[in-house]
């Protein structure tokens, strides 16, 4: 019997893509572990375990990394407003640190040299589950055979996939399941890839998961009170029955629950990925939708102006790195703790109503306003002396006045 080449973690899926990939690991030498993340997807794990042992993985670790998820990746991304090119909310960005970063655990746990993935070589995860793995074990080698000549020589599509599979005894659908691409996990689910690659091609009927047709949706809305502590979500109260959930997990869950009833968090979005391509995707994100506006809104309220401005501008730089892999760079661990910083008073209750594939603001109140209301009163003058505007536009107005004069001075000498 030959000598085993060492041990690989793989992340699988249970798919055609990563059951193809743990055979032909075996087939090149290795011993293989499954490593399987729950991360909120809709999965049959069990079934996928016993796949897994039947296809040869020496062991199979099947991890709930659900609440870590939720708690140390979407309250950052909630807490910073992230957004990637104005509306991606970066369901599976942050998703992938996450998931690397318990194969790298079962990795070292377990002695093994490697970690390998199903990642194709043209798209964003390849990077993001391997400079996270680098980043928490330098050490580590990685497998990646969709960027191997002999393996994407070898399967140069699912067909060919299809053949293997049936030659070493992996049960595969008889058709696809659908002909695109799809990652689901607690926060988002994306369609990509097949059908959907030529950009003008709406999405069919039935792609959806996640959300409700908003034309479909109920005639009547649900209305949330969301409290916000140091910019994290820590309870949730539907007005109308008093349902109340405040741990983060059952919090989460619930948001998806309502704003997938009305349709809400649906993009079809062109983005470039980091790779240097632009791609088609199409995400719903139901319950990071109303915490995206939710919390914009109670930030607005509890925040200065100018640290706001500069927090935004940290928070593209804190989506740009997510969306491309550096969790776990240095520059991201101290824009995170910025973020984290200028939390710190962004509390209170802010009520929306989600209705049609939209969240509606319809009132916030917090111990931590900047809003002073005798302040800005159109009926009383409190602390205010309306002629000191007078000052204060002369000199803001000095600049323009400048500005206009030297141009109606340099069109006076071209037109003589």
């Amino acid at each position: 019997m030959s000598q085993s080449k060492g041990t690989v973690v793989l992340a699988y899926s249970g798919g055609l893509d990563t059951s193809c990939i743990l055979v032909w690991l075996k087939e090149q030498g290795y011993d293989v572990i499954a490593y399987l993340a729950n991360i909120g997807q809709n999965e049959n794990f069990e079934e996928a375990r016993k796949k897994a042992l039947s296809l040869g993985a020496k062991k199979v670790y099947i991890e709930d990394i659900s609440r870590e998820f939720v708690e140390e990746f979407i309250w950052l991304a909630v807490q910073a407003n992230a957004l990637y090119e104005d509306r991606y909310l970066l369901g599976t960005s942050l998703a992938r640190p996450c998931i690397a970063r318990k194969q790298v655990e079962i990795a070292q746990k377990e002695g093994a040299q490697y970690v390998s993935h199903g990642a194709t070589g043209k798209g964003n995860d390849q990077i993001r589950f391997e400079l996270t793995c680098y980043a928490l074990c330098p050490k580590i080698k990685i497998i990646a055979p969709w960027r191997m000549p002999e393996f994407y020589n070898r399967f140069k599509g699912r067909n060919d996939l299809m053949d293997y599979a049936k030659k070493h005894g992996i049960p595969v659908p008889v058709t696809p399941k659908s002909p695109w691409s799809m990652d689901e996990n607690l926060m988002h689910i994306s369609y990509e890839a097949g059908i959907l690659e030529n950009p003008k091609s709406h999405a069919p009927p039935g792609l959806y998961t996640k959300t409700k047709d908003p034309a479909s949706a109920p005639d009547t809305p649900d209305v949330l009170e969301i409290e916000f502590k140091k910019g994290v979500p820590v309870k949730v109260t539907n007005v109308k029955d008093r349902a109340t959930h405040r741990s983060s997990l059952e919090l989460f869950v619930y948001l998806n629950e309502i704003a997938g009833k009305h349709g809400v968090g649906r993009i079809d979005i062109v983005e470039n990925r980091f790779i240097g391509m632009k791609s088609r995707g199409i995400y719903e994100t139901p319950a990071g939708t109303i915490l995206y506006h939710a919390h914009l809104d109670i930030e607005a309220f509890t925040m200065d102006r100018e640290v706001r401005k500069i927090k935004q501008g940290l928070a593209l730089k804190f989506s740009e790195l997510v969306y491309n892999g550096f969790w776990y760079s240095p520059e991201c661990e101290f824009v995170r703790h910025c973020i984290n910083k200028s939390q710190e008073l962004v509390e209170g209750k802010v009520c929306v109503s989600v209705f049609k594939g939209q969240v509606y603001i319809l009132g916030r109140e917090s111990p931590q306003s900047l809003y002073n209301e005798e302040l800005v009163s159109m009926n009383v003058q409190g602390d205010y002396e309306p002629a000191d505007a007078t000052g204060f536009i002369n000199i803001n107005s000095l600049r323009l006045k400048e500005y206009h004069r030297l141009q109606s001075k340099v069109a006076t000498k071209q037109n003589e």
